[in-house]
């Protein structure tokens, strides 16, 4: 039997090898139906062909999305995809940065929050906000709380007993400072500072809360704290949620919506977006291709 020998070619001849192709970079557009599906309730938040520009650069390019009242909305996708800016679109929170411009509407309960007239106060009144870091006033436990519904006319002790009361319960932190709601807030944990802070918005009886990344900074015992409470406050309020987690976003949320590069790719129920996504770069950012 002869034998078979496999002769290489000299070195010389063989060809040298392709470059790898460089990484092709996540192409973002708008799909005209996935973007606008129905929502679960009554529509509480809407934004309508709204995009955002800080002076030249434009933030967000019109997005358009309907919120339902009583539920979870998370907003995902990769660093400066436009997450947060579209967070403070609704309770103006952008107006404190010098240069912005916003086109389209923004709506609250039908009512356009840019229109003139507009009492930004009382929108902060029923549009709060928690952000990434929790921010207590340096003031006593009592005080953060009482100090919303006191500037809003509240004076009765007793009221503002009840209602600081209430609610602490309401933010699950009640059993944790009731013997020492004197001591000043700044001693409190960082998970505790974050319900505390959330406490503080709810006490001045808001319609939506908006939550940017509320519990990034936090250990995983006080984040599972955080998304328990998230969890029971949706059966009062509307709750807007900013996350990089994805697994908090599916913990979480009935609704998601996926930004890139400032344009909402999609929006649908969540159990849909991270099982069944109608966009390829849904399906990449969730499967963690990029980002």
């Amino acid at each position: 039997m002869e034998a078979i020998v496999s002769i290489a070619p000299p070195p010389d001849s063989v060809p040298p090898a392709a470059p790898a192709p460089p990484r092709p970079q996540p192409r973002v557009h708008a799909p005209a139906e996935g973007a606008r599906p129905g929502t679960a309730g009554r529509e509480i938040l809407r934004a309508e062909a709204l995009s955002l520009f800080y002076g030249r650069a434009q933030a967000l390019h019109a997005v358009t999305l309907s919120i339902p009242e009583r539920s979870v909305t998370a907003l995902i996708g990769p660093s400066g995809c436009g997450k947060s800016t579209l967070l403070r679109v609704f309770n103006r929170m952008n107006d404190l940065i010098d240069g912005v411009r916003i086109e389209g509407t923004a709506m609250l309960d039908g009512t356009d929050l840019y229109a003139a007239g507009v009492d930004v106060v009382d929108l902060r009144r029923r549009v709060g906000m928690v952000f990434q870091r929790a921010n207590p006033f340096p003031k006593s436990i009592f005080e953060n709380v009482a100090f919303g519904p006191r500037m809003f006319g509240m004076k009765s002790s007793g009221e503002l007993d009840d209602l600081v009361e209430r609610t602490l319960r309401q933010a699950a932190l009640w059993d944790e400072v009731k013997d020492r709601l004197k001591d000043s807030a700044l001693r409190l944990s960082g998970g505790q500072q974050q319900r505390l802070c959330i406490a503080r918005s709810l006490a001045v009886d808001p319609e939506v809360l908006l939550m940017d990344e509320p519990a990034s900074a936090l250990d995983p015992t006080s984040t599972a704290k955080i998304e328990e409470l998230v969890l029971d406050l949706k059966t009062r309020y509307t709750i807007v949620v900013v996350t990089h987690n994805m697994q908090q976003a599916a913990r979480i949320s009935d609704r998601t919506a996926f930004l890139m590069q400032g344009r909402l790719v999609e929006y649908d129920a969540t159990a849909k977006i991270f099982t069944q996504p109608a966009e390829r770069l849904t399906e990449d950012y969730i499967s963690g291709r990029f980002g």
